[in-house]
């Protein structure tokens, strides 16, 4: 369901622009200065309301994070949430505008310690496919920018998408290291924050789906006759 279109979003984004990060001249490295600080970055693709990226920053004050979206109006409701809840954190999170093929002018390949890719949207036509942020191309796009022994970690209600994704992954020869169609019951879930949407499912009873895997060298030359 799209949002509907929310007044004065121009406006309420811009008094929320400490938090903001513009396309820079040069893609971010870990030495980047928008935390005055080197060390690891984190990236959430597709943030929402941004509950993760608050959590995750919060609970995680030695990580640089990052949180891109692609919808003006709800980047606008993350941002202010991050506003709200800046002195509950040290300063470690900004927000990007964006969609998840713009990455690479945004950071440097070997720059990112984890990916989060958490209830994106499963384009089921299959004529979208390439709209899914774990279609090859993609994930092509993140390993190249993880740095070794990185980490790329998914989370969704739709177990479509998550079959998806994983004969993507095997397409490629990314093996997941951990894998799950109820991640809730799991060890892994202990700490775990939990997006608006996960709430949402979890009160209903819906299983989580979850996977992660691990930067392990470079993937093979791309063979363009796939699809």
């Amino acid at each position: 369901m799209r949002m509907r279109k929310k007044k004065n979003g121009a406006s309420r984004l811009a008094a929320c622009a400490d938090l903001l990060r513009e396309k820079p001249e040069s893609p971010i490295s870990t030495s980047e200065t928008d935390f005055h600080r080197e060390g690891e970055i984190h990236l959430e693709v597709g943030c929402g309301k941004g509950g993760f990226a608050c959590g995750m920053a919060k609970q995680n004050p030695d990580i640089n994070f990052y949180a891109m979206e692609r919808v003006n109006d709800v980047l606008m409701l993350a941002a202010e949430r991050g506003v709200r809840e800046k002195d509950e954190r040290p300063d470690n999170l900004r927000f990007i505008l964006g969609g998840a093929a713009d990455l690479g002018a945004y950071f440097a390949p070997g720059s990112l310690s984890c990916i989060y890719l958490n209830f994106s949207d499963p384009w089921p036509k299959k004529g979208y496919a390439k709209r899914r942020l774990t279609h090859r191309n993609f994930l092509r796009l993140y390993v190249s920018l993880l740095r070794e022994g990185g980490e790329l970690r998914m989370k969704t209600d739709n177990t479509g998408l998550f079959d998806f994704t994983l004969e993507e992954m095997e397409a490629l020869g990314l093996v997941p290291y951990f894998v799950t169609r109820d991640f809730h019951q799991t060890p892994e879930a202990e700490g775990n924050i939990m997006t608006e949407y996960e709430t949402n499912f979890s009160s209903q009873g819906i299983p989580i789906c979850s996977l992660r895997v691990r930067k392990q060298g470079e993937l093979p030359p791309e063979n363009t006759d796939q699809e």
